[in-house]
């Protein structure tokens, strides 16, 4: 069994994170936390029917260990908007711990964490070929795409949730180490990001911009649909790589895999090899795909579906002030974000656990008001969490400055 150090570390916190999830101690427990444990349980038993269950108990207790753990880790310690932010700030300035190794790959080739690392223990297989004169940037992840999927997953959340007029130097540094993985997927998730801050912030002032946008989008998918002679799907895939061939070859990756989804819709392959043709590679660029052909559509169904149940609660979560909806855009940009990349690549290892890790990390939001988040403004290190005297007094505080305003209005105040 090959244990890693973030395996390593989300087998140390599973039992005491489920025993906090249990308890309520990360707050209630919700749908989605149940779609995630249901899409474990039917991983293991599509596993079972598809290798039996001496072959399937190891890859079944690791799956979950990735998928359950790291979404119950940030469930249970991101649990206000301070909790957020350092979280965030603390990846920003991991990713700058990486940038200068990350340069100096992508000038010559070497992969410095790598071959530092392999004098000890074994690390994994160098990839990254050159690409316009430059080598692709690996980083210590298994491929270079997954180097930009773990910097550009956070682009909109180091620019939206860390404090104005603080760490601009590590909120620079994250588009520019994605560049330089000069994967396709990861930069045109960077492009999408900053399209949907732009769209955010030039029309703020307008509380139905996003209605508006997703009216948009479902033209564009109506004039797709109805003026190519592609479906939507492959318009997206095919338009989310570097050059027309690699295009090509997710279309035909999307056309044979989806037959094979068809032809075992319940329970899947499992890990066997897919049906295709001899000269196309076994590799399949599409997250949401692997699932679907390995687990069947009901694994898929449970894990795509637990994203939406989040990221909706979180979209209709009201009597948030400034700072929490800044942190809650912040979030669902990422999470659309993480959703239309995995169309067009894997996630696997580290970035999978990754993904599950940022999906958790903003439930907090669902529990969050105003009086609360201004208990937990700015609240120096150390200090205990407020009382609920405290938050008591900061809601009347609030709403004695309602009425207050109020009567100056009315006429009646001083």
């Amino acid at each position: 069994m090959s244990l890693s150090v973030y395996r390593i570390v989300l087998i140390a916190a599973m039992v005491p994170c489920l025993v906090m999830w249990m308890g309520g101690k990360a707050g209630p427990i919700r749908a989605a936390d149940i779609s995630v444990l249901l899409f474990c349980l039917w991983a293991a038993i599509s596993l079972i029917a598809a290798h039996g269950i001496a072959s399937a108990v190891e890859p079944s207790a690791i799956l979950l260990i990735e998928t359950m753990g790291p979404y119950l880790l940030a469930r249970c310690y991101i649990r206000n908007a301070d909790d957020f932010e350092n979280a965030i700030i603390f990846t920003a300035k991991l990713i700058a711990l990486l940038f200068p190794f990350a340069v100096y790959e992508w000038f010559t080739g070497n992969k410095p964490l790598l071959s530092t690392f392999s004098m000890i223990f074994p690390t994994v297989e160098p990839t990254g070929p050159q690409r316009s004169g430059f080598w692709r940037v690996q980083g210590p992840f298994e491929h270079s795409i997954l180097f930009g999927l773990f910097c550009g997953s956070v682009f909109a959340l180091t620019l939206m949730v860390s404090t104005k007029g603080r760490n601009r130097v590590l909120r620079g540094l994250v588009p520019v180490a994605t560049l330089l993985s000069m994967s396709s997927a990861p930069i045109a998730g960077l492009l999408m990001q900053g399209a949907l801050m732009s769209w955010n912030r030039l029309l703020k002032n307008y509380r139905g911009r996003w209605k508006l946008l997703w009216a948009m989008a479902f033209v564009a998918y109506l004039i797709v649909e109805f003026g190519s002679n592609q479906t939507p799907v492959q318009f997206y895939i095919s338009r989310f790589t570097f050059d027309q061939q690699t295009g090509w070859i997710r279309l035909l990756i999307w056309e044979f895999g989806s037959a094979s989804v068809l032809n075992h819709p319940i329970f899947g392959i499992g890990f066997a090899d897919w049906a295709r043709p001899v000269w196309l590679p076994d590799s399949i660029d599409n997250f949401w795909l692997v699932i679907a052909i390995r687990h069947g559509i009901p694994g898929f169904v449970l894990l795509f579906g637990c994203c939406l149940l989040i990221m909706f609660a979180v979209s209709v979560k009201k009597g948030l002030d400034e700072r929490l909806d800044n942190y809650r855009v912040a979030y669902l940009i990422c999470m659309v974000n993480c959703l239309l990349v995995g169309a067009t690549v894997h996630f696997w290892a580290a970035p999978y656990s990754w993904f599950l890790f940022l999906l958790g990390s903003g439930v907090w939001l669902l529990e969050a008001d105003d009086g609360l988040a201004t208990a937990h403004r700015r609240r120096p290190q150390g200090d205990p969490p407020p009382s609920r005297l405290e938050q008591a007094g900061t809601r009347l505080s609030r709403n004695s400055q309602g009425v207050g305003k109020s009567s100056r209005r009315e006429g009646n105040g001083p």
